[in-house]
């Protein structure tokens, strides 16, 4: 009878303890009292511009916060707010050779992000954020190399803010 009641008194306890999380989800991040999100489309102000990046930028920023947290996403007047443009889209040598030509590429992506919490102003910030990819100088920037390159630059990046908006990282 004892291991029954203390059974479910750890049951009740910890039922308790996550109704207090709130807001907080298990993936890192804390919304607090916001209920919707609202990313904008994120245009390519770049020099050099990738067609197919602003769409799947923004629809992988969109994908994430809807996956890792409870908000839903809304077009208009969103308690959380991104909007930005895509601002840079490089490619640099990175190594040399014997003979003075690349061995290595690396494409290099820059974001500029503005992000509004309407519950808690001295969160909102703006800020870029930036990552790199590294090919084979051999190899073109087109089908599956552009591809496996920018999956890991929007991954990184998309990640990166998330942790600055809502994990605080």
């Amino acid at each position: 009878m004892r291991r029954k009641l203390a059974f479910y008194v750890s049951i009740l306890m910890f039922s308790i303890f996550l109704l207090q999380c709130g807001a907080y989800s298990f993936t890192g991040g804390n919304t607090g009292d916001a209920k919707t999100i609202q990313i904008d489309f994120f245009p390519n102000q770049a020099p050099l511009v990738e067609p197919a990046l602003t769409q799947r930028f923004t629809n992988d920023l969109q994908d994430l916060f809807t996956r890792q947290t409870n908000l839903t996403l809304t077009n208009t007047n969103g308690d959380l707010h991104f909007s930005g443009e895509i601002t840079g889209y490089r490619i640099t040598p990175m190594s040399g050779t014997s003979n003075q030509t690349a061995a290595q590429n690396r494409l290099t992506v820059s974001v500029n992000v503005r992000f509004e919490n309407k519950f808690i102003e001295k969160d909102n910030f703006e800020k870029t954020f930036s990552f790199y990819s590294d090919f084979d100088a051999n190899s073109q920037l087109t089908g599956g190399v552009l591809e496996n390159a920018l999956d890991e630059i929007i991954e990184r990046i998309t990640q990166d803010i998330f942790n600055a908006s809502v994990a605080k990282w």
